[in-house]
């Protein structure tokens, strides 16, 4: 089944892998307390999201499933959940107690093996940006060394319901994020007012978009965002 197909978890009682009892989970399932090391998911430990229960060792496990298909040479599009059930030894239902999808269990396990979004500074549009601009570089930084990610961004853009919701769930909310800085900048006069924000937000991610996807062999050096913030700023300045 491809990614695109989708799969209907049916009701929350609804049979798992084939013939496991219960909610599938089999001889080497994962108990909903979890296995292990509770600080072993990618990313550390985080947040609880959308309600959904928590168990720190079924998403290691899950996770470690998802790693391991693609590690081994799997598509993305071949990557169903009833193979992730499988590999990591739970049932179906406990991976849809979790995640609604497919598609929203991979754009997590993308999302905790990223760096964290920043937490802003809010003493000038300058040093808010910096931060934006080096939480791209990491990023970007990640892309490079880690063989997921640039696996599964080579391949996910083939699938249109992954990419949505990694953009609307990632990119759209830093987009809108980078915007809401240049908007406080013209409330406090630091940017210009008749100024295409949309625009300007474009202008200063573009070198590093450009750096970390087009040309991911080019320097990312750690003083590369603030360069970035100066040279544009010096533009959208208010005029004397």
């Amino acid at each position: 089944m491809s990614l695109a197909d989708g799969e209907n978890p049916g009701e929350p009682g609804a049979p798992g892998v084939p013939g496991d009892p219960g909610d599938g989970r089999g001889p080497g399932a994962v108990p909903e307390g979890g296995r292990g090391d509770a600080g072993g998911r990618p990313g550390g430990e985080g947040e609880p999201r959308r309600g959904r229960p928590r168990s720190e060792g079924v998403e290691r496990a899950v996770f470690d499933a998802v790693i391991g298909l693609l590690e081994g040479g799997m598509p993305l599009g071949d990557v169903s959940i009833e193979r992730i059930a499988r590999t990591a030894g739970v049932g179906k239902a406990t991976i849809y107690r979790r995640w609604s999808g497919k598609e929203d269990l991979l754009v997590e396990l993308i999302r905790s093996v990223e760096p964290p979004d920043p937490e802003l500074p809010g003493t000038s549009v300058r040093d808010d940006l910096v931060m934006l601009l080096e939480f791209m570089r990491r990023r970007g930084l990640a892309k490079r060394t880690s063989a997921l990610l640039r696996n599964m961004f080579a391949q996910m853009q083939a699938h249109p319901r992954l990419w949505d919701q990694y953009h609307r769930t990632a990119i759209e909310p830093r987009r809108r994020r980078g915007i809401e800085v240049l908007e406080r900048g013209v409330a406090t006069g630091e940017v210009r007012a008749d100024l295409d924000l949309e625009l300007v937000n474009d202008l200063f991610v573009g070198p590093l978009l450009l750096r970390t996807v087009l040309q991911p062999d080019a320097d990312l050096s750690p003083d590369f965002p603030a360069r970035v913030a100066d040279t544009i700023l010096d533009g959208v300045r208010p005029r004397d």
